[in-house]
């Protein structure tokens, strides 16, 4: 039995066992790839594209020092100028999607906007980590 007080969203989201009739729905959380490289503001391009290439990513997450999601760097901002500092490179404020989303949602929204990742956030803005096109389903995509 768990004295849980906050809420059914912050439930899901820690991946806890749900009852009803979407309880066996795929969502976000069981999805989500939490490796994801993370870079801060201040680093410079080469330095991030290099560390997540040898993870074997070609992305990148900026946060801040509280790991709240800032920007994002894709395939395509990671091929700048290797001096560019990330602030100047990256996506701003990039929308992010909270792990008890349906992976069928985020399907939808990715294939539709043609997106390659999307982070996964929680409702504070923390990292959780990012979801790739190949994981809701998609196939791969060309950048």
């Amino acid at each position: 039995m768990y004295d849980y007080r906050t809420g059914i969203l912050d439930w899901k989201t820690a991946g806890l066992p749900v009852e009803g009739t979407s309880a066996q729905q795929p969502r976000l959380v069981d999805v989500v790839r939490r490796d994801v490289p993370t870079c801060s503001l201040g680093e410079r391009l080469g330095d991030v594209r290099d560390r997540a290439g040898t993870a074997g990513w070609d992305a990148c997450v900026v946060v801040s020092d509280g790991h709240v999601v800032l920007g994002l760097l894709r395939a395509a901002e990671l091929r700048g100028d290797q001096d560019q500092l990330v602030d100047q490179a990256m996506r701003p404020g990039p929308s992010t999607y909270r792990p008890f989303v349906p992976v069928a949602e985020l399907r939808g929204i990715m294939s539709d906007r043609n997106l390659e990742s999307s982070p996964v956030t929680t409702s504070d803005g923390r990292l959780v980590g990012l979801v790739r096109w190949q994981d809701v389903g998609l196939g791969t995509i060309d950048p």
